[in-house]
């Protein structure tokens, strides 16, 4: 009888190995549903569309799901800090249990809201996260903390999550200690600098402009650091944006420890910045990418600048440069500080739907008037054996033209809008050297 005991606990334990060490025709597949940001001020798990059930399904069926949880969760037991990602970001902390209700694991918890409500705020959104059964992963009561990875656990495999954001205020980045004086919790950050190239006849006007100023100039004509910028000269006009390499260095030794944990490895970060179109991601996070999945991530997930960026697989691996928005209830906040309501001179009878319609100029302007914003797409890439199988991308729509306290909650797009999302991903991952095809309404992502 215990040697029949043993034997079951022993199947037991051959069942949860890991997939990735067995032979690749052996090997279970694991998929995952990775989507953009998620700003969610409104209960999902009321609504029983069928295109809005089956979306919820198939982000349930997956092995794991990732969405960027980009407000802040708490009863507004803490005060609004001096400044904000753009509007202060918050809602009702069971949020977070609405985020698991439709099948979400993993949230990054670094953007450019993380500090909207200072520490406190941060500290509550992770444990209700947390409380929740959701892993969050990019903000921490330290650098060193916010850079880690985070892990879960599946039936198919273990998943490191590790994020951070390159688009953040000053005062939510974490810090290290030294001696007595005990870390900044914030968020991981990525920094960068831009180098502007200008002509010779530019950089000389630059340099007269400068000195005028009364700012030091240095001696070399080829190169100044002017109003927060550095100019070198060259042939043309240009822009270059490079990554920090400390910031490189530190994240790729995350990312290294991760893969010798883990069998699969996620990197997300939150990114606005881009390159000459907003569709277009910034030079500094494509060499990013490159030298995460060089250090061992098996995916890259970019979000931010709420729109589609092109896909590249990159030594064998994929490179969401931005997977847009999956739910964007930024209109229908509950409350915001005064600092909001008086950049658009609105006095105190006046509330957030008023804020609105200053801000949006009725919804002629900004967000409400840009189709892009509410068109994406959810990535489903599976792998067999730690290999890289397939790619499917699912358009989906967050109702564009419907009233505010509609609009920014995703449906699977119908066929003509699925049509329009696919050409647009296929025309912006070309670049890339990557191919999509358009199969009944579902993107498929050639693989070399």
């Amino acid at each position: 009888m215990v040697r029949a005991a043993s034997l079951f606990v022993c199947l037991l334990v051959a069942a949860a190995v890991p997939a990735v060490g067995l032979p690749q025709d052996a090997a279970p597949d694991f998929t995952m549903a990775l989507t953009g940001d998620s700003i969610i001020t409104r209960a999902l798990s009321v609504y029983d569309e069928p295109e809005y059930v089956e979306m919820i399904e198939m982000i349930r069926g997956a092995d794991v799901a990732f969405t960027n949880l980009e407000v802040q969760l708490h009863d507004y037991e803490v005060y609004p800090a001096h400044q904000s990602g753009g509007t202060w970001m918050r809602a009702d902390p069971a949020m977070a249990g609405e985020l698991v209700w439709a099948g979400f694991d993993l949230v990054s918890l670094a953007n450019n809201h993380t500090g909207d409500y200072g520490v406190d705020g941060m500290r509550l959104t992770m444990k209700h996260a947390r409380d929740a059964g959701l892993v969050g992963a990019g903000a921490g009561e330290s650098l060193s903390a916010a850079r880690e990875a985070k892990f879960l656990e599946t039936a198919k495999g273990r998943v490191a999550l590790i994020s951070m954001a390159s688009t953040f205020t000053d005062h939510s980045v974490a810090g290290r200690s030294r001696g007595d004086i005990p870390p900044r919790p914030g968020l991981s950050p990525l920094r960068f600098t831009t180098t502007r190239t200008v002509t010779a006849d530019a950089m000389a006007k630059l340099r007269e402009a400068a000195m005028a100023l009364g700012e030091q100039v240095p001696d070399n004509p080829q190169r100044l650091r002017f109003s927060g910028e550095t100019f070198v000269v060259g042939d043309s006009l240009a822009r270059h944006t490079s990554p920090n390499e400390d910031d490189v260095a530190e994240i790729a030794a995350v990312v290294r420890n991760a893969k010798q944990l883990a069998d699969y490895v996620i990197v997300t970060i939150h990114a606005h910045e881009s390159g000459a179109e907003r569709m277009e991601p910034a030079e500094f996070l494509v060499t990013f990418a490159h030298a995460m999945v060089d250090a061992g991530a098996d995916v890259f997930v970019g979000h931010g600048p709420h729109m589609l960026r092109g896909i590249e697989i990159y030594g064998g691996k994929p490179i969401f440069y931005s997977l847009g928005d999956f739910i964007f209830q930024n209109e229908t906040l509950l409350r915001l500080p005064a600092e909001n309501y008086q950049a658009y001179d609105l006095g105190p009878d006046e509330h957030v739907a008023d804020f609105n319609d200053r801000r949006y100029a009725g919804g002629t302007r900004g967000f409400p008037s840009q189709p892009r914003i509410w068109e994406s797409v959810i990535a489903m890439p599976t792998f067999r054996g730690g290999e890289l199988v397939s790619i499917e991308l699912h358009p989906i729509s967050l109702q564009f033209g419907a009233p505010a306290w509609v609009r920014g909650r995703p449906l699977l797009a119908d066929e003509e809008l699925s049509a329009k999302i696919l050409d647009d991903l296929i025309r912006i991952s070309a670049p890339f050297g990557t191919t999509i095809r358009a199969e009944g309404g579902v993107g498929v992502v050639q693989l070399r």
